[in-house]
């Protein structure tokens, strides 16, 4: 059976605990499986990218929002 969440793509959610406590953010990203959500500029890890003649001919850093539980946000009233 599959998992069901209350939070779904394009709601407005409030972190509710961790390093982004009190930020607001939407929901890029549900995943149910993992009951997860992956919220739009909050939990951001900076990752290393190897160079790539097509995309990131130079490599770097790159900014990347990483997973949040769904126990750690609450949805926002009003969308």
């Amino acid at each position: 059976m599959a998992n069901k969440l209350k939070i779904k793509k394009g709601d407005i959610v409030e972190i509710i605990a961790g390093d982004d406590k009190g930020k607001t953010g939407e929901v890029l990203v549900a995943m149910p499986a993992t009951k997860q959500v992956i919220v739009k500029d909050c939990k951001v890890a900076k990752k290393t990218v190897k160079p790539d003649q097509e995309k990131n001919p130079n490599g770097g850093f790159i900014n990347k929002e990483m997973p949040i539980n769904i126990s750690n946000v609450k949805k926002v009233e009003g969308k």
